[in-house]
């Protein structure tokens, strides 16, 4: 009962909250995981969320399609100065309220009231998440490499379940947006993009990013992205021939047992954002004690990288 999409055949399902996870969601051997939860009166599974179902043994999730920002510890984020108090700063980081900014969360030495003289409201910065407390109020820090003040850029948005969709596998959707516009790309957690480049090189971002906030749960991503980038150098988009080519050439190596090489064009839609989780936290420039930097590329942490990368593993069956 319940479920939008099938439930055979390896379709994803689409759930709506308060909606009984049907089929194999059912059952003493799997555990309500996120976006799941289990009735008291039948003991069976329920959304709490509205998105596809992914079954994960031990578990069942749901991951969600859209959604707030949840804050998770060693989150790295993009925030904007909304406040200057005499020790802090009140940042907006997309989490359901203001999140201070203490001065001794900071790399800079200052004196009781000098804070507007470092940062000033409508600011960037990027900051880490270092704690939640059990009234959920949330503690950020700009003290570590690569965090500290975003200088100039622009800042888009997409939705933070998109954040994967947007880094890649081991980063390679990033590297071909960076690649295929010139611009530099500062990635947080919570679905906030700084953009550094000419104003034709963000305008080509920005329609890229739009492009995966609006489809990033679809099959064959990549491949859009990479006409997308095309049609805005002026490319001539592949044919079919290419593409039958590839996937001949792709089927071939895979036999040879090249697979890595071989097939990383056809994988790379399906598993983007799988490797997110084994990636640094930055990447960027060494410190030497001179002001923060920040990063040449991606940043990635913690939250939503585990559940958004299923979007990709559930295409493969889409």
């Amino acid at each position: 009962m319940g479920g939008r999409g099938g439930g055979s055949g390896g379709e994803r399902v689409l759930v709506l909250p308060g909606e009984e996870i049907p089929g194999q969601g059912q059952g003493p051997g799997l555990k309500p995981g996120f976006g799941v939860y289990r009735s008291r009166e039948d003991g069976k599974l329920y959304a709490s969320v509205m998105g596809l179902v992914s079954p994960r043994p031990p578990f069942m999730r749901v991951i969600p399609l859209s959604g707030r920002y949840i804050p998770q510890r060693d989150d790295l984020v993009v925030g904007v100065i909304q406040a200057v108090g005499p020790t802090y700063w009140l940042l907006d980081i997309r989490a359901p309220h203001f999140t201070p900014l203490h001065m001794t969360g900071t790399p800079w030495q200052m004196e009781y009231g000098e804070t507007g003289e470092y940062l000033r409201p409508g600011e960037t910065v990027l900051v880490r998440v270092e704690g939640i407390d059990e009234a959920r109020r949330i503690g950020v820090s700009m003290n570590g490499p690569g965090l500290g003040k975003l200088e100039g850029g622009y800042v888009s948005e997409v939705s933070p379940t998109k954040v994967p969709r947007v880094i890649g596998k081991s980063g390679s959707m990033i590297s071909m947006i960076q690649q295929g516009t010139g611009a530099r790309l500062v990635v947080g957690q919570n679905g906030r993009i700084w953009i550094e480049g000419t104003d034709e090189q963000i305008r080509k971002v920005r329609e890229v990013l739009h492009l995966i906030d609006r489809e990033g749960q679809r099959v064959g991503l990549t491949d859009r992205v990479k006409a997308l980038l095309d049609a805005q150098a002026g490319r001539p988009p592949r044919s079919e021939d290419d593409r039958d080519r590839r996937d001949r050439r792709d089927h071939r190596d895979r036999r040879g047992g090249r697979g890595d090489e071989g097939d990383r064009e056809e994988r790379d839609d399906r598993e983007e954002g799988r490797e997110a989780e084994d990636a640094p936290s930055t990447t960027g420039d060494d410190h030497d004690g001179s002001p923060p930097r920040p990063p040449k590329g991606e940043v990635l942490g913690p939250s939503f990288i585990e559940e958004g990368q299923e979007f990709e593993e559930e295409s493969q069956h889409g």
